[in-house]
């Protein structure tokens, strides 16, 4: 069996680092991209299983990566869970949910993202399984 391949998209090391160590101590592939534009051009060349979206970006933002990529009719059914630092309410909560199937808040736990991204990715191959448990997430998508 192929292990899934998660790109992740935070433009800290810091942060970004410790995730896909964590990632693949559970036997998880993983790209890291360090901007949206680089994002973007990772997620059409690869087609990773998920994308891991930071939204405060230096060149754009994540939600209209996001945005971007659900538009693409060759990525739009790759599933993209958000990470931002900041509560989210509002019109960002709605475009969250608009275009990621959940979100985590910063400072997030690397093995409460890899729980996280484990029950999407196994919600994605059994749509009759209900939305996935987000630990560390305040607004998953239904």
């Amino acid at each position: 069996m192929t292990k899934p391949t998660v790109l992740i998209v935070e433009d800290s090391p810091d942060i970004s680092q410790p995730i896909a160590d964590a990632l693949r101590f559970a036997d998880f592939n993983t790209l890291q991209a360090y901007n949206a534009v680089q994002g973007l051009q990772f997620a059409s060349e690869h087609r990773p299983d998920l994308i891991l979206m930071d939204i405060q970006l230096p060149d754009l933002d994540g939600l209209s990566a996001a945005s971007t990529l659900k538009s693409d009719p060759a990525v739009k059914h790759i599933p993209i869970v958000a990470m931002t630092a900041y509560d989210v309410a509002g019109d960002q909560a709605k475009a969250i949910s608009r275009h990621c199937v959940g979100h985590a808040q910063k400072p997030v736990r690397p093995r409460d993202l890899v729980t996280l991204i484990s029950a999407v990715l196994r919600l994605g191959s059994d749509p009759t399984r209900g939305a996935p448990k987000n630990p560390g997430s305040r607004t998953p998508r239904k």
